[in-house]
């Protein structure tokens, strides 16, 4: 970790130009309402997450957007993705052999293409339990897990669940090259939850903090690198050592980075090569470590139930507001 400069005024110009254009690119989505089982209640809304405020991101939002969640490779045959810079969130997994995979979620707006899509874990059934009943896209899970994809609050959207939401791209070899149309995905699921409280803050810096200007997160086989910008206001993104960008949307960058530390075990599931899938925790509690506006703060995690929000605190109790934007979550091994 390096120790930056101290930096000039945090982009506030910058924020609300972000915030009219996103506000002005917002998609609609249908309501009506197949016969699935109902989600559980959502939590209820913070004073602090005004009506037209994003629960995700503390953007402008259109009321009612639903919860998309698409599970996106992440080797470097992948690479450059599409339609990532468009999520509210992207959550950084651990796979077989120490890889990374990404879980992003979409809602405030709707790419018209994702991908490079790939399949899910068990791990990913707890994390979206916060989200209420979202839809899930993914490539497909092998024959043990689909049972538990069944049974959890999710719309399961793979290729055979929506094969109008999904096409081959011939810029990659296959695996690498199943992409998603968002608006044909929701629309195989339009009971979908819509966005709702998950226990993140939006506001100003709490007091404190280091002044950061870079900060590097290690898997056992990937490496993800978060440099400051000023110029541009955001953490912007390096995956191996190579800037990460996106096909459609140029260079990724995050308003706030969290490393939550996690409980990280084996699962009773195996890939195809015999290696066995972590199970990554995510009800708990533990520490973590917020960027935003070029600096770390030290945190504290809690997610009392499934069905809950986390909430991230500072060491002292108080909740931690996150810089309004794009958020990154990486799920890293406690120690």
């Amino acid at each position: 970790m390096k120790v930056r400069r101290t930096p000039g005024p945090a982009g506030t110009g910058m924020a609300v130009a972000v915030c009219a254009a996103l506000a002005a690119g917002l998609y609609g989505c249908s309501s009506a309402e197949p016969s699935r089982p109902s989600s559980p209640p959502a939590t209820e809304t913070s004073p602090s997450l005004p009506a037209g405020v994003s629960p995700f991101t503390g953007l402008p939002s259109r009321p009612g957007t639903p919860v998309l969640a698409v599970k996106i490779d992440n080797v470097v045959p992948a690479r450059p993705h599409t339609g990532l810079g468009a999520a509210d969130l992207v959550y950084v997994e651990r796979v077989e052999a120490g890889q990374s995979r990404i879980l992003a979620v979409f809602s405030s707006r709707q790419p018209p293409t994702v991908g490079p899509v790939r399949s899910a874990r068990e791990s990913d059934l707890e994390l979206l339990r916060q989200f209420g009943r979202p839809a899930l896209a993914y490539s497909g899970s092998q024959a043990a897990l689909r049972p538990l994809i069944d049974a959890a609050p999710v719309f399961p959207l793979t290729p055979g669940d929506a094969p109008g939401a999904y096409f081959r791209g011939s810029d990659r070899p296959a695996p690498h090259n199943l992409y998603l149309r968002p608006e044909r995905a929701l629309a195989a699921a339009p009971a979908a939850d819509k966005a709702r409280d998950i226990g993140f803050r939006f506001g100003a810096a709490p007091a404190g903090g280091r002044d950061v200007n870079e900060h590097t997160v290690r898997f056992p086989a990937a490496r993800f690198t978060f440099t400051w910008s000023d110029r541009a206001a955001r953490w912007q993104v390096a995956m191996d050592g190579t800037p990460a960008r996106t096909t459609d949307g140029g260079r990724v960058g995050a308003a706030t980075v969290v490393v939550q530390n996690v409980e990280i075990r084996p699962s009773k599931f195996r890939d195809r090569s015999g290696s066995v899938s972590p199970y990554t925790r995510t009800v708990g509690s533990g520490t973590a470590l917020v960027l935003r506006d070029g600096k770390a703060y030290d945190a504290r995690w809690s997610r009392t139930a499934p069905e809950g929000g986390t909430t991230f605190t500072t060491p002292a109790g108080e909740r931690l507001n996150f810089a309004a934007g794009q958020v990154w979550v990486l799920l890293t091994a406690a120690r």
